[in-house]
């Protein structure tokens, strides 16, 4: 089986192949993957890493396959006080996509009651996540139990 063991979070050219992945499942460190279209490959990474969309998995033979954020059930926040309601997110370290009219959040229904109390309107969509970064941009956010 071809193996892929280095990632860089961006592509360097034409990828030979996409895999979709969800935001939890672009958190490993070894695992047999499959391409969207049928590859089969072994990642072996040196140590457990968040793939980012956008980003590449080198294959032994130097083909780059290519991330891809998949679709999944989010949680869509919009509000009048959109920053307040982002503070709120952030300070239960719930990982966050921030864009300017709106928030996505994976579905937790504390977090969604407390949005709820605070004014937010929250709905439910199917879409890729991609949420911010953790410290100075990089890495993942955890929830208190890390």
């Amino acid at each position: 089986m071809i193996v892929a063991n280095t990632y860089h979070n961006h592509t360097h050219g034409t990828p030979a192949a996409r895999i979709s992945l969800t935001y939890e499942a672009r958190f490993l460190r070894r695992r047999v993957l499959v391409t969207d279209d049928g590859l089969e490959f072994l990642l072996d990474l040196e140590q457990t890493t968040s793939l980012d969309h956008g980003g590449a998995l080198i294959l032994e033979d130097g083909r780059e396959i290519e991330i891809v954020a998949a679709p999944e059930t989010l949680l869509q926040v919009r509000g009048e006080h959109l920053v307040r309601l982002a503070w709120h997110i952030g300070n239960r370290h719930t990982p966050c996509q921030i864009e300017e009219d709106r928030l996505l959040i994976q579905p937790d229904h504390v977090i969604q009651d407390m949005l709820g109390k605070l004014g937010a309107d929250v709905a439910e969509v199917t879409e890729p996540f991609t949420p911010e970064g953790g410290a100075y941009g990089h890495g993942r956010t955890h929830s208190h139990a890390h």
